[in-house]
This record gives C-alpha cells, sequence and structure tokens, in this order.
C-alpha cells in the first residue's frame, strides 16, 4: 500500500502541473498565470505623452516652462495666481515652472538674444517674435528640436489640414529640409484690400460699381467737381492713400492699383516662369506710376500723401474730403465711425477692387494663417505638451459647440456673464471686464472661420453656432457684406513668396535699393520725373544689387519647396 502511493503520488503532482500550463495556453499566455488584464498589458508599453494625449491631460500633472506676455489681471488675481494657470492645472494638467514673464515686446526681443549669447537656460516653449533674422538666431543655436515629427503625430486635424492646404506657412522655419517652428494661425483673409466708398455720395450721383480702372476714374472726377456735400474741388481729394514709406500696407495701400496692371509692388511674386520676381520692378509698376502721376495732377490724391502714414491717410475719408479708401474688411469699426461722427448724414460701403485696361485684376495677400510661432527647447522633458495645449484651445475654445462648458467664453466673470438674466460678452455690460487672457499661444483661431462666417450672415442665414452668434452681435452689417465682397475675389490675390531671412546681398544693399525705388516712385508720382525714369530706375537697381538679391531669393525659395 505505502509502495502504492510512493508510485502515484509524483503521477497526480505531474497531472495537475500538465493541468495547468494547458489551461494557461488556452488563454493565450505561455508565461504562465497572471492578474494582468491585456489592456493593462498594452497601457503599460505606451509612452507618457501618448497616454495624456489619449487622456487629455498630464495625470499626474507635469511642469513647463514657456514665455507669458504681459497680461492685465483682475480681481485680485496675479502672474502666480489666476485663472488661467488653474484652469490649466485642473483641465490638462500643466502647470508653470521657470516660466519667461517679459515686460513686453521689445524687452522680450532683447531677452531672448542676451539668453542666446550667454548661454542662459531657454524654456521649454519660446515663443518667437516676427523677425526673421531672429529666427535664424535661433535654429543655429543648436538649442531647438525640429517639430516634423511632433507635429505629425499630436498636432489634431484642423491645424494638420491647413498646414498641408497652405505649405506656404512653413517657408520662414525651413531649414536644412526640417521645419522648426510651430505656427500657431491666425484668421486668413482679413487684411485683403478692396475699396471703401462714399456711399451716399455714389447714391446722389447715381452711380454704379467701378468695374475697370476707368470707372473708377470717372467716379473720382465726379466726386471732386460735382460733389454732392456742395465741397469745392479744391477741398475733395477723391482717394486716400499713403506715400510714405509703404504703398504696399494695411490702409490706403495702392496693391490694388499695381496689381491692375500685372504686379504687386514691394513684395516677391512669381512670374510665369515659377521664379520670384520683385513686383516694383516688373513692367506693370511703371502704368501703375503713369496712371498715379496722372491722378496727382487732376487732384484725385492730396499732395500730402507722401508725408502721411496709413493711420493719417484715413483721416482724409473720415473728414469727409475723399470718397475712396483702400482697406481690409473691418474698416466699419475702424475708422469709419469717425466718418459717420464727423459727416452727419454720409455713408459708405465696401466694393471689389477693379480691372486694368487689360483685365488684369490683382492685391497683396500676406496671410497664410499664422499669427505667432513657437520653438521646442531640446531640452524640454515633454516637448509634444505645447501642441496638447493648443489642441485643446482650437478643438474647444476656437469654434465651441452649443451647450458647451464655453459656449459664451472661455469663464464667467470674466470674459462672459450673466447680466439681466442674459448671458453676455459685451464689454460694456461687463463691470471689471478680464480683457486679456494669459493664454500661452494666444486665443486659438480657426483660420477660414472668420470670413465664412460673416459671409454666411452676409447671405442672410442665420447665425445658429455660439461663435456666428458672438460675430452676429458684434460685426457691423457693412463688415460682413465687406467679407463677402473680399471673398468674391479670392482668386485675385498675390502671395508675397519671399518669408527667409535676409539674404547676403540684402544686408548689405537693401536699404540703399528700398531707397532708391521710394524716392523715384514718388518723384514719378509727383512730377518731377518723367515716366520712363522708372526705365532707369530698374536698371540702376539691377546693377546695384537687385540682381543678385532676386538670384538669392531664388536660391532660397528652391531650398524651402523641393
Amino acid at each position: 500500500m505505502f509502495k502504492r502511493m510512493k508510485i502515484w503520488l509524483p503521477l497526480i503532482v505531474l497531472m495537475l502541473i500538465v493541468s495547468a500550463c494547458s489551461n494557461g495556453n488556452e488563454k493565450g499566455n505561455t508565461a504562465g498565470p497572471s492578474t494582468e488584464s491585456p489592456a493593462a498589458a498594452e497601457t503599460d508599453t505606451k509612452s507618457e505623452a501618448d497616454l495624456a494625449f489619449e487622456k487629455g491631460k498630464y495625470d499626474p500633472p507635469i511642469e513647463i516652462s514657456t514665455v507669458i506676455m504681459p497680461r492685465e489681471y483682475t480681481k485680485g488675481e496675479t502672474k502666480e495666481n489666476n485663472i488661467h494657470d488653474r484652469w490649466m492645472l485642473e483641465t490638462l494638467g500643466l502647470k508653470h515652472k521657470d516660466t519667461w514673464y517679459p515686460a513686453g515686446g521689445d524687452q522680450y526681443k532683447q531677452q531672448l538674444q542676451l539668453a542666446l549669447t550667454s548661454g542662459e537656460k531657454l524654456p521649454d516653449f519660446v515663443m518667437v517674435p516676427t523677425d526673421s533674422v531672429l529666427t535664424n538666431q535661433l535654429i543655429d543655436s543648436g538649442n531647438f528640436l525640429p517639430i516634423d515629427e511632433l507635429f505629425e503625430k499630436y498636432a489634431n486635424q484642423t491645424w494638420k489640414d491647413h498646414a498641408k492646404q497652405n505649405p506656404e506657412l512653413w517657408y520662414p522655419f525651413i531649414k536644412d529640409g526640417k521645419k522648426w517652428n510651430l505656427p500657431i494661425m491666425e484668421y486668413t483673409d482679413n487684411d485683403d484690400t478692396l475699396l471703401w466708398l462714399r456711399e451716399d455720395w455714389m447714391a446722389k450721383l447715381h452711380l454704379e460699381a467701378p468695374k475697370t480702372i476707368a470707372d473708377l476714374e470717372i467716379i473720382m472726377d465726379k466726386f471732386k467737381n460735382e460733389n454732392p456735400d456742395g465741397l469745392a474741388p479744391k477741398d475733395v481729394y477723391p482717394l486716400a492713400i499713403t506715400l510714405k514709406s509703404n504703398t504696399n500696407t494695411w490702409m490706403g495701400s495702392l496693391d490694388w492699383l499695381f496689381g491692375a496692371y500685372g504686379s504687386v509692388q514691394e513684395q516677391w511674386n512669381k512670374d510665369a516662369n515659377g521664379k520670384l520676381e520683385y513686383g516694383s520692378v516688373n513692367p506693370g509698376a511703371k502704368q501703375a506710376l503713369a496712371k498715379l502721376q496722372e491722378w496727382m495732377e487732376k487732384g484725385y490724391i492730396h499732395p500730402d500723401s507722401a508725408l502721411w502714414d496709413e493711420g493719417k491717410s484715413a483721416e482724409m475719408w473720415t473728414k469727409g474730403n475723399a470718397g475712396i479708401l483702400p482697406g481690409a474688411n473691418w474698416v466699419p469699426d475702424w475708422p469709419a465711425p469717425d466718418l459717420l461722427k464727423n459727416v452727419p448724414g454720409s455713408k459708405y460701403k465696401a466694393y471689389p477692387v477693379p480691372a486694368g485696361p487689360d483685365g488684369l485684376i490683382g492685391t497683396k495677400w500676406q496671410n497664410s494663417g499664422v499669427n505667432s510661432t513657437f520653438m521646442i527647447n531640446k531640452d524640454a522633458k515633454h516637448p509634444e505638451a505645447l501642441i496638447l495645449y493648443y489642441n485643446y484651445l482650437l478643438d474647444n475654445l476656437a469654434n465651441p459647440k452649443v451647450g458647451s462648458k464655453y459656449e459664451y467664453g472661455f469663464a464667467q466673470g470674466y470674459d462672459w456673464d450673466i447680466v439681466d438674466g442674459t448671458p453676455t460678452s459685451d464689454k460694456e455690460k461687463i463691470k471689471d471686464f478680464f480683457d486679456k487672457f494669459p493664454y500661452i499661444t494666444g486665443p486659438a483661431r480657426i483660420p477660414n472661420l472668420y470670413m465664412s462666417t460673416l459671409v454666411k450672415l452676409a447671405n442672410g442665414d442665420q447665425a445658429v453656432t455660439p461663435y456666428e452668434k458672438q460675430q452676429a452681435q458684434f460685426r457691423k452689417p457693412e463688415n460682413w457684406y465687406a467679407a463677402k465682397v473680399v471673398m468674391s475675389q479670392v482668386d485675385i490675390r498675390k502671395q508675397n513668396y519671399f518669408t527667409g531671412a535676409a539674404t547676403p546681398t540684402m544686408i548689405e544693399k537693401w536699404n540703399l535699393l528700398r531707397q532708391s525705388e521710394l524716392e523715384t516712385f514718388n518723384k514719378i508720382i509727383y512730377g518731377k520725373l518723367p515716366v520712363d525714369a522708372f526705365d532707369e530706375f530698374v536698371a540702376s537697381w539691377m546693377k546695384n544689387g537687385g540682381e543678385q538679391v532676386t538670384k538669392e531669393v531664388n536660391e532660397w525659395f528652391q531650398t524651402v519647396t523641393q
């Protein structure tokens, strides 16, 4: 009996072991029994960054350093304790450590340049001023990461789609075949030129919309010599423009006139062969100058225009002495209210820019939807954190949904409140309005949302989303219609394709070339030089560095587009 037990006992143990292994194999576990679920095992293989993007926040929280530009804090809040930072920690699991708080833009630029030369530790995420020289200094410093892989892996679809549709937004930030700056998006088409005409004058003179430069000349002649307000011809200069330093600018611009003759001045356009060409030396510029000389002689342009900057040029229009102001869709916000105040009964309306004698139409377009950029420190422990932050803003605050926690704004009592039982963002109705949020990136904006919303309102469609309702409340109908005019000419715009750092010859000679351009153009416009002086200017421009600059600009263009 005892002998049988000695024989069977090892066999029973062996059978139990085999049975246990068999059960483990049935579950696909060749390593033996385990209490860890497959999902838990998969989680263990994910990086902290991947988990943060999956959850939408870092848990536990992480520390980051960046740059917060000067803000206005109210309600007893400070840069160390404010609603944005409490929200950022609670919502995203991010908190500041060693963040820079410069006193202003100029001070920040100096602080950044000093840090580069002294070797001072830079923040994880560095906001880069709009300065091509500084951008290249930062890239060459070796302190930053290329962002190609991070952007491709973590940026949300809205961000990626815009970058794909507007590849030129990367041009200022490409070096050695890599992208170095994260673009923070801005509204597109918001600064495109159109013509603001005195609509009360148009109606009283029974004039129709100008489709050509010739049509516009008839209107200017009527405005000056048959003025509906009874002004003497000597008191009316129909076209309000600036000739002081830049004529391709944001108010009182002449880009639309040069565009009517085939080229936009003071920027680098593509020629018929896809090469970059400086617009001010294109033959079409000579025709535009000839027209401006003629208009100056006829008194359509005020003789002091060469002394006026953009804001001063608008005063002629707002004081009632001009009938045409080249400007953007937002003129109803400024300076149009001054016109209505200064000239009782006045009205204004946006018109498309007219075509030249050969049917050509063109304006500037220098906004690829980029407001600012950030570079990522190579020593940042969480280089993807800023992308998580900005993704959240784009997904939740740029175009909030009805019923969401951001339907009326960022935070009640700050950028919106309940007044008389109704939610409102009207600053005039909210006491102690918190005007400037300390968003790291600035407010999130979906590039095409602003203009598409205004066009929708101009078409008479009902505002449905919180964003649409806000634009319907705060944007004027004249603004809606102006956006529709801009988008009706979406194909006429000419982009400035050179957005890199100054080339070697530019550094040496560009200031003199620009001075020569400004002096020659103004002398032609004022009749102090014949129009044919343009040909001599172009020859001199090419000889004195322009030809070499053009060569270097095209070499740069090849590096960012290949």
